[in-house]
């Protein structure tokens, strides 16, 4: 079902005069000297208009650093003050709403834990009620767009208007360089189905590794997103949480001067492209799963012949193998060229692994 949203639009409540709009700040609030140095260094970079911290840090498992809770609203409070930025924080619960309201909290957001909670987001939507309060939506852990739009339609059903999506990435189980696979294609879908809904990308969580950071905002700026969430802190190798995510605010600014603003053309080129080239990963990943699983059971087929004392090369099957893959593969538009060489090297390994299977367990 694709509902229409009615979003105010971000220029009408929070004026940008540059892009992008940058969210900065630390994962979590620690300590008041720790958010004072952190807020006045990112107030120094033009980009930045709203100030995050974390007071209430929902952990997997318990004992690890859980926040500071209501005193860390003290020191946002104080940061706002003599900055001038928005402050923005993290709420679970109708507890943590009617706290941070309390607080003057300018923004608040919804968590990747809490988002997939139908309940919890509408017991959070109550507890704000009918004041005219920003929030901000980040994706679930799984690669569910139903679930992020569904999370995000509740509330704009309930009166909530200034309604900003967070991009941080889709937990996946094969190895990736990332700590979130980004899987582009989910936002640029959201955006296509509701393109006056702001997206906010968030390179820290994606990356899960400062390096990766650049990278991934010059990306999120080809591909049209409105801003950016990037963990800050002013000496991250002392942080509680996530401190290999999280940069200073001189690489923050530094990583921001470096970013390329795109004509529209170009932005337009750069969709198609991540959506075809977001679909070449998935099918890589399908093809790399499908040569593990043949290999598996190549190696079973060793270790019967290794039993029965079976020869491991059995040419009058290959042949046939080969003269049969090869009318498929050209059937299917692939030259025969391509399809001897492809399986020339799956035959390879194969006799290989056999080979190892062979020679297991024998000296």
């Amino acid at each position: 079902m694709n509902s229409t949203l009615h979003i105010i639009p971000i220029e009408q409540w929070l004026p940008v005069s540059t892009l992008p709009m940058v969210i900065a700040g630390p994962c979590s609030a620690e300590t008041e000297e720790q958010i004072m140095e952190t807020a006045l260094g990112v107030a120094m970079i033009p980009q930045v208009k709203i100030f995050r911290a974390g007071v209430w840090k929902p952990r997997t498992r318990p004992g690890a650093f859980e926040g500071v809770g209501t005193k860390g609203l003290k020191w946002l409070q104080k940061a706002r003050e003599q900055t001038g930025l928005l402050v923005t924080v993290e709420v679970a619960n109708p507890k943590h709403v009617h706290e941070a309201l309390d607080h003057g909290i300018d923004i608040l957001w919804i968590g990747a834990r809490t988002v997939v909670n139908p309940f919890a987001v509408q017991e959070i939507g109550e507890a704000i009620g009918g004041r005219d309060i920003p929030v901000m939506v980040k994706n679930p852990l799984n690669p569910d767009l139903k679930t992020w739009m569904g999370a995000i339609e509740r509330l704009n059903r309930m009166g909530l208007k200034k309604l900003i999506a967070v991009h941080r990435g889709f937990s996946f189980f094969n190895r990736s360089p990332y700590r979130n696979a980004p899987m582009w294609e989910i936002p640029i879908e959201l955006k296509r189905l509701h393109p006056n809904l702001p997206i906010v990308v968030d390179p820290s969580h994606i990356c899960g590794n400062k390096d990766l950071i650049p990278g991934t905002m010059q990306k999120a700026l080809d591909l049209e997103m409105n801003g950016l969430m990037v963990e800050t802190h002013f000496n991250p190798a002392k942080a509680l949480t996530d401190k290999n995510q999280q940069v200073t605010p001189a690489q923050l600014g530094e990583f921001l001067s470096t970013l390329i603003l795109r004509r529209e053309s170009d932005n337009e080129f750069s969709h198609k492209l991540e959506e075809l080239r977001s679909e070449i990963d998935k099918l890589d990943e399908e093809l790399i799963d499908i040569l593990a699983q043949r290999m598996r059971v190549v190696e079973e087929i060793g270790t019967y012949k290794k039993v029965n004392k079976i020869t491991i090369l059995q040419l009058k099957r290959w042949s046939q193998l080969t003269n049969d893959r090869i009318e498929a593969g050209i059937k299917m538009g692939l030259s025969r060229e391509f399809i001897l060489k492809l399986l020339e090297s799956v035959h390879e390994e194969g006799i290989q692994r056999q080979i190892d299977v062979m020679n297991r367990n024998e000296s």
